[in-house]
């Protein structure tokens, strides 16, 4: 596969990385299977896709745990990235970022996936009580003890959770934003964290269907030398064409509560899926690997990183790497009607 660079350190990944967090958390549990998913984490590696995107929170921790299983066989193979700063109660998630907590969760993160050092270490949210700074000061006094070998943050603009401040503060607020205006404070909260160690990568949606990435942040990133991965590339699935309107999801599926899911806007937004099908079929391609495609065509720093339970699913994303869009393909797409329905 293509390889492609992450950050000043020129870290070098596969140009489609796996995200593994639909196999334990988020969308459906009910026919999850380990050895499934173990068989397609393992097909991504055969495959080249070396970068594997987790969290602590996923779970929380079976995802970890999980990687691990591959890992303790494969690391030579695998360039794991996983994720601190997110604590799962049981009807909020709380942010956290004191030093101390991040350590220690750490710590925790490389006894789950059995190794001793994280290729790329993400705060997964900033805790608005403690200082970003303070947070990522913690976080490369892991580089230097030789636990972790480069630093990324996650900056996610949509979605319909809720997080409290802290546990028990009885202080609730929004803490989502939409579009550009979510990516502006992210380049400034970059740019302070900068100062204090050298920010690799930056993680946030980037899709045909959610392109605001593209006004601020991927150019900034661009500009810096910064790795973008691109999260949720496939629309949490809608992009693929195999989800139909009104076919309804399990209640512990995101997509049970997600506006761009119902039966109506689903059925508003297939234009779009047929436009990705139209251009599929002069490649001899999947509508999948169009929408990752044009992720990869939005610059070399761009990594998209599509989540895949299924063996199968983690092969054809593998394949979009070698599908070149011509400037008729990339032109068709960019007129492809505004999607519709929000996101809260």
């Amino acid at each position: 596969m293509e390889r492609r660079t992450i950050g000043a350190e020129a870290l070098s990944v596969g140009a489609v990385g796996l995200g593994c967090m639909p196999m334990s958390w988020a969308y459906s549990s009910s026919q999850q299977n380990g050895e499934s998913s173990l068989r397609t984490v393992h097909a991504a590696l055969d495959r080249g896709t070396t970068l594997l995107d987790t969290a602590d929170m996923y779970g929380p921790f079976t995802n970890e745990l999980l990687v691990g299983r591959v890992l303790k066989e494969r690391r030579r193979d695998a360039f794991v990235t996983t994720k601190c700063g997110l604590l799962v109660g049981e009807q909020h998630i709380v942010a956290n970022g004191r030093p101390g907590y991040v350590k220690r969760a750490c710590d925790a993160s490389l006894r789950r996936l059995q190794t001793d050092v994280i290729d790329l270490y993400q705060l997964h949210r900033a805790d608005p009580e403690v200082p970003v700074e303070e947070t990522w000061g913690a976080m490369a006094e892991l580089v230097t003890a030789g636990k972790v070998r480069s630093l990324g943050l996650c900056a996610f603009q949509k979605g319909t959770q809720r997080f409290r401040r802290r546990a028990g503060s009885g202080d609730e607020r929004d803490r989502t934003r939409r579009g550009v205006r979510m990516h502006e404070a992210t380049i400034r909260q970059l740019a302070r964290v900068q100062q204090v160690f050298p920010v690799s990568s930056v993680e946030a949606e980037l899709s045909v269907w959610s392109p605001e990435a593209l006004e601020s942040l991927v150019p900034w990133c661009e500009s810096r030398g910064i790795g973008f991965l691109a999260a949720m590339p496939l629309g949490n699935g809608f992009l693929t064409g195999t989800l139909t309107p009104g076919q309804g999801f399990e209640p512990d599926d995101v997509r049970a509560r997600h506006p761009r899911f119902t039966a109506e806007m689903m059925a508003a937004n297939q234009p779009i899926v047929a436009g990705l099908r139209r251009v599929a079929a002069r490649h001899g391609a999947t509508p999948a690997q169009v929408a990752l495609a044009w992720v990869l065509a939005q610059g070399r720093h761009v990594v998209p990183v599509p989540g895949a339970k299924k063996e199968q699913w983690a092969v054809e994303n593998a394949g979009a790497v070698a599908l070149r869009l011509s400037a008729q393909d990339l032109a068709e797409i960019a007129a492809l009607p505004p999607v519709q329905g929000s996101w809260d």
